[in-house]
């Protein structure tokens, strides 16, 4: 067999084993749940802090200026600033960013928490369960039944 062949079989064992299908479903469903923690953190924490803070508060429109280009005299908008050139320290955008990461970070914590008990408690049934005894060796029975037949020959 060539190197080819056995690294293209090597491949195939490994996609085909489930590893590369693992993969992809971790991937899809780590798409699918950032794009829940986006909308947890854009439509339910969000307006709660603005709510708290009494008035519209939206972190990714929140921005500094530290320079504009000289003559620019358009809107002052993140999206205006950073097409005339302008020096815009744009810390909203992380701030939603950050938010964001700490709450898959802790859902995420939750969940592993969660299948570790799940895991003790399984550990936990197999140990309380009685052990059923191994099955006597054929070879011990009959030289059993040879003990039994010599005492019972010499009784």
């Amino acid at each position: 067999m060539s190197k080819t062949t056995g690294f293209l079989k090597e491949f195939r064992d490994f996609a085909v084993k489930g590893n590369m299908i693992d993969l992809a479903v971790g991937v899809i469903i780590g798409g699918a749940f950032g794009k829940i923690i986006d909308s947890l953190v854009k439509d339910v924490i969000m307006p709660i802090v603005s709510f708290i803070l009494g008035g519209e508060v939206d972190f990714a429109n929140q921005f500094t200026v530290l320079r504009v280009p000289e003559g620019y005299s358009g809107a002052y908008t993140l999206e205006e600033l950073n097409a005339a050139g302008a020096v815009v320290f744009a810390w909203g955008n992380f701030l939603t960013i950050l938010i964001n990461f700490i709450l898959l970070a802790f859902v995420v914590f939750l969940m592993v928490k969660m299948i570790n008990r799940m895991r003790q408690a399984a550990h936990r049934e197999e140990a309380a369960a009685p052990a059923e005894p191994a099955p006597t060796p054929e070879d011990v029975v009959l030289l059993r039944e040879i003990r039994d037949a010599l005492k019972n020959k010499n009784a």
